[in-house]
């Protein structure tokens, strides 16, 4: 069975369902696997302590369940915000990942480790990741390319390396448009158009945010819209944008838990 095709991780309660529904698939160590994703979907959840009695429960496995379980201790870890702890368990997941050939399992390793690591080893694991996908033959671990462009984007994005973060944006743009998934095709345009921002090329940025506007609410881009119409002199009109975003990312629990002060930032210009 293949276990990403029972995801839908804007749906992890549903997922979480899906995967109890499988047990016990009559085998110990798929048994094992899926109850690394069980574990999984509660981290999303923000359900940290199920989580971790859940991942207990299948410490003592073996081979690609091993690496499953150390892959969400990590995950967990980093989730619920001690990213430090998260290491050992991503450094082993790879270890164990590469030792068995899981290509696939290997690069999350190798992707999560850039996201965890500071600044400088970040950018050294997601360019390592990347080339791990693109020379994987398996079609799953190349799949990854889209994600792995993204988290380097940012990285280089956050020590001001923009020219260099929108090459990759928009790389993991055309990615996900050969891919054909609307709603990550959709996150790939707000990327390009965010680090358009921070290369002063308010215009373009303007261009894709309002295209995107078009298509539903978005507290995020309504955000872009507001910080937007901060560069273009126009606070008035920030105001409502901020209002508007506010109104939605209120709403979202990730960013209230890992970057409040985002949060108040555009509480703040909503009222000015």
């Amino acid at each position: 069975m293949d276990i990403l095709a029972v995801w839908d991780f804007d749906e992890p309660a549903a997922s979480e369902a899906k995967f109890r529904a499988l047990l016990p698939t009559g085998e110990a160590g798929f048994d094992a696997e899926v109850t690394t994703q069980i574990a999984r979907a509660l981290g999303l959840q923000r359900r940290f302590e199920e989580a971790r009695s859940t991942l207990l429960g299948v410490r003592e496995a073996r081979g690609r369940a091993l690496v499953r379980y150390h892959l969400e201790k990590g995950r967990v870890a980093n989730s619920s915000g001690d990213a430090k702890a998260s290491i050992p368990d991503f450094e082993e997941a790879l270890r164990l990942a590469a030792a068995l050939g899981e290509e696939y399992l290997a690069i999350d390793a190798a992707h999560m480790l850039g996201i965890v690591e500071d600044a400088s080893a970040a950018l050294e694991w997601n360019i390592r990741a990347i080339k791990m996908s693109e020379e994987a033959e398996d079609g799953q671990a190349q799949g990854w390319l889209g994600s792995l462009y993204n988290n380097t984007a940012w990285t280089l994005h956050d020590q001001g390396r923009f020219a260099e973060a929108l090459d990759l944006f928009e790389k993991a743009l055309t990615f996900r448009v050969e891919q054909g998934k609307p709603e990550a095709i959709r996150v790939a345009k707000w990327t390009v158009g965010r680090c358009m921002r921070s290369l002063g090329r308010t215009d373009e940025a303007f261009v894709i945010q309002n295209g995107l506007v078009q298509d539903r609410r978005d507290g995020y881009v309504f955000e872009e819209l507001g910080e937007l119409h901060l560069v273009m002199g126009k606070p008035d009109l920030a105001a409502e944008w901020f209002a508007k975003a506010c109104e939605e990312l209120a709403r979202d629990p990730w960013l209230s838990a890992n970057e409040p002060e985002r949060l108040n930032r555009i509480k703040r210009l909503a009222d000015h």
